[in-house]
């Protein structure tokens, strides 16, 4: 009678458990039993999942507030994902838990889904999907939902989600429109409202209506009950009034981020403090308060994190007061305080490196754009900009090192020799006091720590223990060697290795640290009779340093005029080539790029120069120019262009030696001049012809070297990036001479001092091919400083180009029998290119028959 009581309620829940499983039949108990397996038990876990994998996204990501920031805090990548690859794990488990839901529980009876959470399900799968950027399926399952639950209550977040992921897309216009029909035909919620609105203001962003954008996230951040939210939409309004240069309104929404407080991450409080500072004027009733605002921010113990910020506005606080130490000092700060963030760095090293070019120290400024270069991705727009001003830098570096270098050791010459030995002397004892006390220094401090170190217990249970092994004089051993030897490789004759040290420029005083300096050697660097026998007094050096740094200053001139824009920096550079005795060929060049500037700046100095140029140099291009002014610089007679086209006209003659000679000479007489390196490419070419692949790529690389900035430059170095390797080669090909094997040429060797004879043999065996029908064509191709060839192209075999040869020697009308050779086309341009028919005759002439 018991076991009945008990068999009865088993049978009857057994029932239920089996009978309800179905997902065919459309019970009571069928419905709740799948929807709340759904419900607590796959969605449950798929949704943590999902919160995991968002947190882990906001935890990676890095605002940039320098920027507008993106109404939804996340990073994207841009990269094309397929689902075979490897995503993130957790949206990967939020999704196969999704997935899961759909497959097991869901209840689609007649095209009707009973389970009130499989549109929960299909909107975790999109939610999934989305935030690990695979766009088009999430935008399957946001479809999914609208197409299949029309009485979910789900239906207007499936919306707002389907139009985000539209945005990810680049269909910004079909957003705002169903957007649009969400608010003209749906009621909302408050947070559904925030929700869309925000997705319109992104909308507009990317479609650059701000003032639109503005309207959309004040109603966002209205709306919102989520106050992180709003102190993100907040910063983002604050931001726009910025763009659109509304500066109190801007500050009024900053102010809105602030008075939330404790309730937001504290990056969007300080971020709005920072925005605030930079939207107030500085003015001296002003700069007090300032000041004392951003040293609360720096002293706060709750801004640590964030000090790199509150540093470089501190440093653009100092540079507009003008305390320029102060501000070096916080930008460096910043450097040092910075927490993975490449863009702050990229802003504090530009800003150093605006600050030494302004003082014309060219090389540290150079070193900074290499580290701004460092912190840009390549794509970035400022990247491209910032690369070209650091390329521009490396001329005016190379320039500005060697005219310091010359000046230094023209006044080290210049001086007297009791002076030049006290320079030294004072050098020389400033170095060995500078020595000392580093050695006491780095001593004092080995010896606090082994002292130190000689009172713990490891110290006191290494006293009295062999050298080598008492860990206490060990390492006062390796300091002591440190201080007398420095850091040296364990190598053979590690004694004699250099020990580079850097001279402290003085002021007033010359520079021995320029780039062309020697280093002391091992045991020189106290003796003053090294440095006396390194100073030059041979009057050529000295000659040939006065002429570089004239050549230098001549450039600097011209870099500073055409390439940076100052006019005042270039004058001061050309005033001192006139000024110290120039080589004839930079006086007149100098003058007139000097006239130019005077008449740019308006300066009373420049009808005096242009008088100078008429009267001193009557006959000039320039002068020409300056007497009547309607004449233009490349119609001259003896302008560059004009000088440029008659030597490219002599090349394509084939007048290569004269080519070589006049490009030397317009060289040197337009020095600085734009034509220089065309004139350098054409002499190249010129050298490849007539004297073969060694000379030519030679040339080649010091046009790339010496004009690296400039089309012929990049040119060169295509050349030989992409063409020099395929001529490199100097084997000949082993062709059988059979017909269809190549095509076949004639070549008659002649001397170039027989020139006249070269082209009548030409003009005689143009006429046999025409009396003979031969479609063949005949030129006259220079080979080297003493041959030239007549050759004739276009036969199918070698025995063709023999038999011609034969017809040519033995007919009566022609009767011509002079040396020849026949070849093969690819053979004939290793013998072009590297000037090697006596090895090809050798080798591989067949033998006559």
């Amino acid at each position: 009678m018991k076991l009945r009581f008990y068999l009865l309620p088993c049978l009857g829940s057994l029932w239920l458990l089996f009978g309800g499983c179905s997902t065919k039949k459309d019970a009571f108990v069928n419905r709740n039993w799948h929807s709340l397996n759904t419900k607590y038990n796959v969605l449950y876990n798929g949704n943590l999942a999902f919160e995991e994998g968002r947190e882990q996204l906001r935890q990676q990501y890095r605002d940039n507030y320098w920027e507008i920031l993106p109404v939804e805090r996340l990073q994207v990548t841009g990269d094309i994902k397929l689902d075979s690859e490897e995503n993130n794990p957790n949206f990967v488990r939020a999704e196969e838990k999704a997935t899961k839901a759909i497959q097991k529980h869901s209840m689609d009876i007649e095209n009707v889904e009973k389970n009130p959470q499989t549109d929960e399900a299909f909107l975790l799968l999109g939610k999934a999907r989305y935030f690990d950027e695979r766009y088009i399926p999430a935008l399957e399952a946001f479809n999914y939902i609208l197409r299949k639950f029309e009485t979910s209550n789900r239906l207007n977040e499936a919306r707002i989600w389907r139009e985000k992921t539209h945005l990810r897309l680049g269909y910004e216009e079909l957003a705002l429109k169903n957007l649009n029909n969400l608010f003209k035909y749906e009621s909302l919620r408050d947070q559904e409202y925030a929700d869309a609105r925000a997705v319109m203001a992104q909308a507009h962003i990317n479609l650059k209506a701000l003032d639109t954008a503005t309207r959309n996230l004040k109603a966002a951040a209205a709306y919102t009950r989520k106050v992180e939210e709003k102190g993100r939409y907040l910063f983002i309004l604050g931001q726009l009034y910025n763009r659109r240069e509304h500066s109190d309104s801007a500050n009024l929404a900053f102010d809105q981020v602030i008075a939330l407080n404790r309730k937001i991450p504290r990056v969007y409080l300080i971020n709005a403090h920072l925005q605030k500072i930079q939207n107030t004027e500085i003015t001296p009733e002003r700069q007090d308060a300032l000041l004392e605002y951003l040293t609360e921010l720096e002293e706060d113990r709750e801004n640590r994190p964030f000090l790199d910020k509150i540093y470089r506005q501190l440093a653009e606080f100092h540079r507009k007061t003008g305390s320029d130490s102060l501000a070096l000092l916080n930008y460096n700060r910043s450097l040092r305080a910075t927490r993975e963030t490449p863009y702050l760095n990229s802003l504090n090293y530009g800003d150093l490196a605006e600050y030494y070019f302004d003082r014309n120290e060219y090389r540290k400024a150079g070193a900074y754009y290499d580290s701004v270069l460092l912190n840009l991705a390549e794509t970035d727009r400022a990247f491209r900009s910032v690369r070209k001003k650091r390329e521009n830098l490396d001329d005016v570096i190379q320039y500005e090192e060697a005219v310091r270098y010359s000046d230094s050791v023209l006044t080290l010459y210049a001086m007297p020799p009791e002076a030049r030995q006290r320079y030294f002397q004072a050098r020389i004892d400033s170095l060995r006091a500078l020595a000392q006390a580093e050695a006491q220094k780095k001593e004092q401090q080995a010896r606090a720590g082994l002292e130190g170190f000689a009172q713990t217990r490891g110290g006191r249970e290494n006293q009295g223990k062999f050298y080598f092994y008492n860990i206490t004089s060990l390492g006062y051993g390796k300091t002591e060697f440190r201080t007398r030897w420095g850091e040296r490789e364990l190598e053979d004759n590690w004694r004699w290795s250099s020990r580079a040290r850097i001279l402290t420029e003085a002021d007033g005083e010359p520079d021995l640290a320029g780039a062309q300096a020697e280093t002391p050697e091992e045991g020189q660097e106290f003796n003053l009779d090294w440095y006396l026998s390194r100073v030059p007094d041979d009057p050529q050096v000295i000659d040939s340093l006065r002429n570089a740094r004239n050549f230098a200053n001549y450039q600097l001139g011209l870099i500073y005029k055409e390439k940076f824009r100052e006019p005042m920096l270039a004058a001061s550079r050309l005033e001192r080539v006139l000024e110290s005795d120039p080589e004839e060929r930079l006086v007149l060049p100098s003058k007139y790029n000097l006239y130019k500037i005077y008449q740019e700046v308006g300066s009373p100095l420049e009808e005096s120069m242009k008088r100078d140029i008429v009267q001193n140099h009557p006959d000039s291009r320039y002068a020409a120019l300056l007497s009547n002014p309607g004449i233009a610089l490349s119609a001259l007679e003896n302008s560059p262009e004009t000088l440029y086209a008659e030597l490219f006209a002599a090349y394509r003659d084939q007048r290569y030696l004269e080519v070589i000679t006049g490009t030397e000479a317009r060289i040197n007489q337009f020095s600085g001049d734009p034509v220089v390196p065309k004139l350098e490419l054409l002499k190249a070419s010129a050298i490849g012809r007539l004297q073969g692949f060694e000379p030519y790529r030679e040339a080649l690389n010091y046009i790339a070297l010496n004009y690296p900035n400039s089309p012929e430059g990049a040119t060169a170095r295509t050349i030989i990036d992409e063409q020099i390797p395929k001529l490199e080669s100097r084997e000949f090909s082993q062709a059988t001479g059979a017909p269809g094997t190549g095509n076949w040429k004639v070549v008659f060797p002649i001397k170039r001092q027989k020139h006249q004879n070269a082209l009548e043999l030409k003009k005689r065996l143009e006429g046999s091919l025409k009396d003979l029908r031969y479609s063949n064509t005949v030129s006259l191709d220079i080979y080297d400083l003493e041959q030239e060839f007549v050759v004739v192209h276009g036969f199918p075999s070698m025995d063709y180009a023999r038999g011609y040869v034969e017809l040519l020697k033995n007919n009566r009308d022609y009767r011509i029998s002079l040396d020849n050779f026949v070849i093969l086309s690819t053979n004939y341009k290793v013998v072009q290119v590297h000037k090697n028919l006596e090895e090809y005759r050798r080798q591989l002439q067949p033998p006559k028959p």
